[in-house]
């Protein structure tokens, strides 16, 4: 529809609340009995928006108004089309018990020792924490960061077993071995104390699972890569080095 045509046919919503009163009077003025009309306010308008309206309908001579601000009742006949924001679901974590139980268990990594609590408070798992011997600096603080966003999540209500599924297979060059298992990363050795927690041990996967060899043994001194054991040494395939 054109501009100039979209002019003469508004809508109520754009008529202002003055010439609403208006157009009333002007029909009141040849009727005996009162004239029907309602004046639409828009949803920002205020008791003295209303009240102006009231004395100029009664300045005028009208013998009734009806006035109806928008979005004031949950039904409406006339819309503007206009969406409600609806702001989506957030997840927020239960709060953190004052007192929890739970146990450290030690795991062999490439890097030392990790040590790695888990506590459950009375809705299970909550919260988990973990140090890396004595190291320090970086290692250690991408460890409290990577227990807090467990921890975060935990709480959060996201299962346990999906958190194990994201951190089994993440593996740094040095690898470890402990009771037959090998412990890829620190990441992975979390996991492995997660899994012992929901009893699903037994269930974990095989090294063939990330694309690793069985007989993968660390990493390289000399360049970085990976070692492979073979006839009772450690052979880096990449440079030679070899260490029975």
């Amino acid at each position: 529809v054109p501009d100039k045509i979209k002019r003469l046919f508004v809508t109520a919503h754009e008529i202002i609340p003055e010439w609403h009163v208006r157009m009333q009077a002007a029909f009141q003025k040849s009727t005996h009995n009162a004239v029907s009309k309602t004046v639409n306010f828009p949803q920002e308008a205020t008791r003295e928006d209303i009240a102006e309206v009231y004395m100029t309908a009664y300045e005028q001579g009208l013998k009734g108004i009806t006035i109806y601000r928008d979005r004031s009742r949950e039904a409406q006949v006339l819309t503007t089309g206009r969406e409600e924001k609806v702001e989506g679901a957030v997840l927020t974590p239960r709060r953190r018990s004052k007192i929890t139980s739970g146990v450290t268990e030690r795991v062999t990594t490439g890097c030392g020792y990790i040590y790695v609590t888990v506590n459950s408070d009375e809705q299970g798992i909550c919260e988990v924490f973990s140090s890396l011997g004595k190291a320090g600096g970086c290692a250690s603080a991408q460890l409290e960061a990577t227990c807090r966003l467990i921890s975060l999540a935990l709480r959060s209500g996201v299962d346990v077993a999906s958190v194990v599924r994201q951190l089994r297979g993440i593996r740094c060059p040095s690898i470890a071995w402990e009771e037959g298992k090998s412990i890829l990363s620190c990441a992975d050795a979390i996991a492995s104390v997660l899994e012992k927690h929901i009893g699903g041990d037994a269930a974990k996967p095989r090294l063939e699972d990330y694309g690793l060899a069985s007989n993968i043994a660390g990493q390289c001194p000399e360049c970085g890569n990976l070692l492979v054991y073979q006839e009772g040494c450690f052979i880096c395939p990449t440079c030679g080095y070899t260490k029975c």
